[in-house]
């Protein structure tokens, strides 16, 4: 059978040199499709190659093409390891293991892979995650303990607590926490030639949140740069610098900014009927394809979660915590790679931050729930990283954020322990407030990450630099 398909690929590419109907553009486009599905990468790259040199007026079909061959490449970089490596890794996690053990993990799908170009690979958190997989199913209690003992969760929950003493039943910011800012962004020697431009876009904050403001810009590495509008989705600061031959090129930006944190008790919110002809009702409870989508899977889930008698506010409980006990945080591919991210999350029933959150703002949404992403940095001084979080809409209450990620809490206090259903800490850096927006100014090549905005985007004339040819750092002083 493959050598039948290599003969008819090769008939195709046979075909095009003379005159040819557009049709065979679109059966070599389709075959490239069906090769990048199967995880056959060289031949949909070499096919790819053909579509170039011999459709050159089906300029769409080339675009197309080229972005699924860029997909297999990323894919490449998420699943790097052999077996033997896989295998290793798992040994320094966990000990030597069982054929048995292994098999069984494997067909309970706690180990990913995929055969690329005949060979399995394995996901390059495969082993990390299994951890994490298996001390959610198997050890609960004990990865329980060991979570509150977790002296990153202390603080959280000190925090918490702060928090919600200090909004003594209020929901105004409250505990600000000032911040000065050094964002670095370092491309790879020779990813780009000596004497090209780089074009560069890092995040920044937003200005229009009632917890973060007092936003300062500060200092740029290069002298013209061009700072986002605070009304689009994405905020950032644009830079442009030649690459030197065998020399990083760095971009760096200084701001100052400052984060509160507020806290809702849901026994509280009295929701109101939603105004189903406002524009926030009809632009938030929407699907925005592919990852806020309403699929069979979604609503099947969301129904049997919660009761057509239920309150907005009664489902969305019960929602977020179904999350607490049905679904793991783990290690995540990038996003670009996973063609839906909701239905990835149900059929593994785990995933990262974002994809989480895309789920749950799916479920929110299809029950009639306004809801909408929020993303950046979570900024605690022993836990900095790039985080997603969502706020949801009550009529009559206004956003209210969620951080479905976020774990329970070790507390006997309701408003403490289920304190991200409904509040968030004052460590926040919010940079978007939606997924898949336009960057300013435009970016003319596929974005490394095409929902979300925290890491920052960076490209030349000759494409789009992938994660793999630069590096961030984010450096924090807390002021007092």
């Amino acid at each position: 059978m493959k050598k039948f398909i290599l003969l008819s690929a090769c008939s195709l590419i046979v075909a095009f040199s003379g005159c040819r109907p557009k049709t065979d553009c679109n059966s070599l486009y389709d075959l490239i499709k069906a090769k990048s599905d199967a995880g056959e990468f060289l031949e949909a790259s070499e096919l790819a190659d053909s579509l170039r040199a011999n459709c050159t007026d089906a300029v769409q079909l080339i675009m197309k093409s080229d972005s699924l061959v860029e997909i297999n490449n990323r894919i490449r970089l998420d699943f790097s390891l052999t077996e033997n490596d896989f295998l290793a890794r798992v040994e320094r996690n966990t000990g030597k293991q069982t054929d048995s053990a292994l098999k069984a993990w494997n067909d309970r799908k706690w180990i990913e892979w995929r055969m690329i170009d005949g060979k399995k690979m394995y996901f390059n958190r495969a082993a990390s995650n299994l951890v994490l997989l298996r001390d959610f199913y198997e050890n609960r209690e004990e990865q329980d303990r060991m979570t509150y003992a977790d002296s990153r969760m202390k603080n959280r929950l000190q925090h918490s607590r702060m928090v919600v003493k200090s909004a003594a039943g209020k929901t105004s910011p409250v505990c600000p926490v000032t911040m000065n800012i050094r964002y670095t962004i370092t491309v790879l020697p020779d990813a780009v030639p000596g004497g090209e431009t780089v074009r560069c876009w890092l995040p920044f904050p937003k200005e229009n949140h009632a917890r973060q403001n007092n936003v300062e810009f500060l200092s740029a590495s290069e002298p013209d740069y061009i700072i986002a509008p605070d009304s689009l989705i994405h905020r950032s600061v644009y830079m442009e610098k030649k690459a030197v031959s065998d020399s990083a090129t760095i971009f760096t930006i200084t701001f100052r900014y400052t984060s509160s944190a507020v806290s809702f008790d849901p026994e509280k919110i009295n929701a109101l009927p939603y105004d189903m002809e406002s524009n926030t009702y009809k632009i938030y409870t929407a699907e925005e394809l592919p990852d806020i989508c309403f699929t069979e899977n979604v609503k099947r889930i969301a129904d049997s979660i919660t009761s057509p008698e239920d309150s907005p506010v009664e489902m969305f409980s019960k929602i977020y915590l179904w999350f607490k006990q049905n679904i793991q945080w783990t290690g995540a591919l990038e996003y670009s790679v996973m063609p839906n991210i909701p239905e990835y999350v149900l059929q593994n029933m785990r995933g990262d931050c974002g994809m989480q959150t895309f789920l749950y703002m799916s479920m929110l949404r299809y029950k009639g729930i306004p809801v909408r992403w929020q993303s950046g940095w979570m900024v605690p001084p022993d836990n900095r990283n790039l985080h997603d979080w969502c706020e949801v809409y009550f009529e009559g209450t206004g956003w209210v954020p969620s951080d479905v990620s976020y774990d329970l809490q070790d507390s006997d206090e309701r408003l403490i322990r289920q304190f991200y259903m409904s509040g968030i800490d004052s460590y926040r850096m919010i940079v978007n407030d939606g997924v898949a927006g336009p960057l300013f100014p435009e970016k003319k090549f596929m974005r490394s990450e095409p929902f979300d905005f925290q890491r920052g985007e960076v490209e030349w004339k000759g494409g789009n630099l992938y994660f793999d040819k630069w590096d961030y750092e984010m450096e924090i002083e807390y002021v007092e």
